[in-house]
């Protein structure tokens, strides 16, 4: 069952071929007895998870109303609260909190019928590139359990890619879905920003995090961002629009649309065995009825340094509540009050945490507002507005997801260098648009990403021509060895 698909094993649901118990139970024992060497899940959740696919089993047996996606398994980022379930967030100064309610991400997929089979690992407070920075310690890459899975959605990734489970949340602030799938062999989609609700999950950097689903295929994701998306009036920027039917154009020809190949991202720093894969991508795509157009994004190299300044600016903002006095860690025996607050904060936090902190309080300190902040958000601005002229002249924007495959555990600890991983990711972030990274070849048996860019609410599109190559490819079906 595990080397099935989201929508294969909604099928077998459907013929009753096997129950959302034999199911569950089948993913539980796979998590059990496989997840030691990779570290994904921290959390599972065992007992709520066969209660839930006892209840699916129930609702299909008596005929009532069956979700979308009723009885199917899922993992969850551990980003997102859900109610009687520790929410850590990777961090020891969350690492004693249940949240008393369930995100709504976390809702709409249990309003689906999904069954939550427990919580996965990720990279402190979202906030890394390789999910080293976890207080739970590493994930490693089913691939080859020497290398890093990506971050911040390390865990869900690597448990998805070793059919850990069929698919995962996660959360995408500057290529924390993307980069992760990419390394793992994966379809991860960072939707729109304002397509999916935030409300219950534990902020990063507000204007960035954006859900969005972790899977197998793109008719896989295409499935998840159905029940995920949706207007939410408790999150003020979740925003108020129609959601279309991802799946009913998964199968529209490409015949005409324009790719466009940004220049600025296929130059000398990027690996050429990575660029060679990319273009034999492009050729599939072409023979699809697509056709080339180069652009040009003349300030996309400003995005990192942009990005590492609004990111932590905002978290350092976020990030204040955790004080050692409303909840999270709290250290021992204070001697006063500043001692609590600096003992908490300085126990509770990893060093990327508080190194990002730090760049933030700085970045938005008098003096210094205007020269590092404010310049931020105008290059953050001519980025949205590159993208903008882009896409009038093509339909979507083809790139490397990644600027190599998945690199060794411990291998990059200049922070310089791990900030550098994401350099393909940021800009859409930056512009709240969607992409989507799918698995496009492997280098040195390790898988290779290539990414799909979108305009505003294109995720039709971005599904669409994902799932046409993934008919012509099958990269997408490729299960490390010791985990098929």
């Amino acid at each position: 069952m595990h080397t099935h698909t989201l929508a294969q094993l909604a099928e077998g649901l459907a013929s009753k071929k096997f129950s959302s118990v034999d199911l569950t139970r089948h993913f539980l024992n796979r998590i059990q007895s496989l997840d030691a060497t990779l570290n994904s899940v921290i959390t599972p959740t065992p007992e709520q998870a066969l209660k839930q696919a006892e209840a699916a089993d129930e609702r299909r047996s008596k005929g009532q109303p069956l979700g979308l996606l009723d009885g199917l398994p899922i993992l969850h980022k551990d980003i997102f609260c859900t109610e009687g379930v520790r929410t850590s967030c990777g961090s020891r100064m969350l690492d004693n909190f249940t949240a008393p309610y369930n995100a709504e991400v976390v809702v709409r997929l249990l309003n689906a019928g999904m069954v939550m089979l427990g919580k996965t690992n990720m990279d402190e407070f979202a906030m890394g590139s390789s999910n080293e920075t976890s207080y739970y310690g590493p994930v490693r890459n089913p691939w080859n359990t020497d290398r890093v899975p990506g971050g911040s959605s390390g865990g869900s990734a690597a448990a998805v890619a070793a059919r850990l489970a069929p698919a995962a949340t996660g959360t995408d602030t500057g290529g924390s879905i993307r980069q992760p799938a990419a390394l793992c062999g994966l379809t991860g989609l960072k939707p729109s920003y304002g397509r999916i609700s935030r409300w219950g999950m534990i902020a990063f950097a507000s204007s960035l995090d954006q859900a969005g689903p972790m899977t197998q295929t793109a008719e896989d994701a295409a499935l998840l961002l159905q029940c995920m998306a949706g207007h939410d009036p408790k999150d003020s920027t979740s925003v108020a629009c129609s959601v279309p039917d991802y799946r009913a154009e998964l199968n529209a020809p490409l015949t005409g649309m324009k790719i466009g190949l940004p220049r600025e991202f296929f130059n000398e720093t990027l690996d050429p065995r990575m660029a060679e894969t990319i273009f034999s991508s492009l050729a599939v795509l072409e023979r699809l009825g697509a056709c080339r157009v180069d652009i040009s994004l003349p300030h996309i190299d400003l995005s990192v340094p942009a990005y590492y300044v609004i990111a932590p600016a905002e978290a350092s903002s976020n990030l204040a509540r955790y004080d050692g006095v409303r909840f999270g860690y709290r250290c021992s025996n204070p001697t006063d009050l500043t001692d609590l607050y600096v003992r908490s904060r300085s126990e509770g936090f990893g060093p990327e945490v508080k190194r990002r902190i730090l760049i933030g309080t700085y970045a938005l300190s008098s003096g210094y507002y205007d020269a590092y902040y404010r310049k931020a958000q105008q290059t953050r601005r001519l980025i949205q507005h590159e993208f903008d002229a882009a896409f009038k002249i093509c339909d979507l924007i083809l790139a490397p997801t990644s600027p190599t495959v998945a690199f060794p555990l411990q291998d990059r600890k200049d922070p310089l260098s791990m900030y550098l991983s994401d350099i393909y990711t940021i800009g859409v972030n930056l512009a709240g648009i969607p992409a989507l990274s799918l698995p496009c070849g492997q280098l040195d048996g390790l898988p290779v990403g290539m990414q799909l860019i979108g305009p505003y609410w294109g995720e039709s599109r971005l599904l669409n021509t994902a799932h046409r190559f993934q008919q012509e490819t099958a990269w997408h079906q490729a299960i490390p060895a010791q985990y098929r």
